[in-house]
């Protein structure tokens, strides 16, 4: 008769404590993009939409855009309106749906935590946002798009204007109900979209309100963006401060008031 006894010094007790945060954000990320990219929806909103807005608004003259060139013009917006409809539309809704359906309530009975979740969708945004710079500046340049100025500093841009819109959706989804967060973050993309200098430049809109106009984080972002790759300036200073104070004030809101359900 045979027994199933350990070898000596062979120790086969579960390991009782969480694995490292990294490692657990990391996973959370997976997971994320993951579930980004099964979504047709999200995929019409992060990748088609900013696509055709990009050759329609290139190819036709839609749009004044003060006698340059129409896709050194139209890119670096487009680029702004890719990170908005990842980072802030995109994760609120799928994130509010998530509270709406336990996912997230079961997400906190694990070791992850809140900071840790936030991290964890912060990356998935990044990941899927490299994608769409990709792509949009692939078909940016069959275009005719010849970006200049320095690329450090667009990516600079990209990632506080990731920031910033990623803690707003947080902010939104960890707060709101899943409907009006849907309800709102369709409102919010509408109203940025066209009032952002994303397609139309904030010089089309009266004197009096293009000074507000510019405090916006997708205007704010576009603007840095067009700066730097169509006029080949140095980096924005301004709009960099915007995006910073954006993204400093809804992320430290998000990570006080996230509700799990």
């Amino acid at each position: 008769m045979t027994t199933n006894t350990p070898a000596p010094g062979l120790d086969l007790t579960p390991a009782g404590a969480a694995a490292p945060l990294p490692a657990m954000v990391l996973a959370q990320a997976g997971a994320e993009i993951r579930a980004t990219l099964r979504n047709g929806e999200q995929l019409l909103l992060t990748m088609i939409i900013p696509v055709l807005l990009l050759v329609g608004f290139s190819s036709a003259p839609l749009v004044d855009v003060g006698g340059g060139s129409r896709v050194d013009f139209t890119t670096p917006g487009v680029l702004a309106l890719a990170v908005m409809s990842t980072a802030f539309t995109g994760q609120a809704i799928a994130t509010g749906f998530e509270r709406r359906y336990g996912v997230l309530k079961r997400l906190g009975a694990t070791p992850l935590s809140r900071t840790g979740l936030l991290l964890a969708k912060t990356l998935a945004v990044v990941a899927v946002e490299a994608v769409q710079v990709a792509v949009i500046a692939g078909v940016a340049f069959a275009l005719g798009w010849r970006p200049g100025g320095s690329p450090l500093a667009a990516l600079a841009l990209i990632a506080l204007g990731t920031a910033a819109f990623s803690g707003l959706g947080l902010l939104m989804a960890g707060t709101l109900r899943a409907e009006a967060t849907l309800a709102g973050a369709n409102l919010v993309y509408l109203l940025l979209l066209g009032c952002g200098g994303v397609i139309f430049p904030l010089s089309a809109f009266p004197d009096a309100v293009e000074p507000v106009l510019e405090l916006l984080p997708i205007s704010a972002l576009a603007g840095g963006l067009r700066a730097v790759l169509s006029d080949g300036s140095g980096p924005p200073v301004a709009a960099a401060a915007v995006l910073a104070v954006w993204a400093a004030l809804t992320l430290g809101l998000a990570s006080r008031t996230f509700r799990w359900e």
